[in-house]
């Protein structure tokens, strides 16, 4: 029907469980999240923050297994290069071209067991 909220898929409701698992981490690791879900022309940033003086965009990739390789290494040369493209978009946007900045990616697998998050530095040189 018209005017109907289309439901979130599988895929869509395993992310956002990932992005606020991530942010969770991120603070407790000291980041201050500035901006969820940034969109650029470029392309979408799953979390904007600050941590160290830097603003560190952040990309995460959560998996429920490895049958298709490790959550990070989903972050192929084409995501690297869409990511470095929309941060430095929303840089140019928002006149923080000066700024010291960097690209994270938090890699969330959840098997049976605890999650296991991790939090990667640096993961993207742009």
């Amino acid at each position: 029907m018209a005017g109907e909220a289309k439901r979130p898929t599988d895929r869509q409701r395993l992310g956002a469980r990932g992005e606020q698992m991530a942010a969770d981490a991120l603070k407790r690791a000291g980041y201050r999240i500035l901006t969820p879900d940034a969109r650029q022309k470029s392309g979408q940033i799953d979390l904007i923050a600050e941590e160290g003086g830097d603003i560190v965009f952040i990309e995460v990739k959560t998996r429920r297994s490895t049958a298709y390789g490790l959550p990070a290494e989903a972050v192929h040369a084409a995501k690297q290069r869409h990511l470095i493209a929309a941060a430095q978009e929303y840089l140019e946007a928002n006149n923080q071209l000066d700024r010291s900045w960097r690209i994270d990616v938090v890699s969330i697998l959840l098997t049976q067991g605890p999650p296991r998050l991790e939090i990667i530095k640096h993961a993207v040189e742009g």
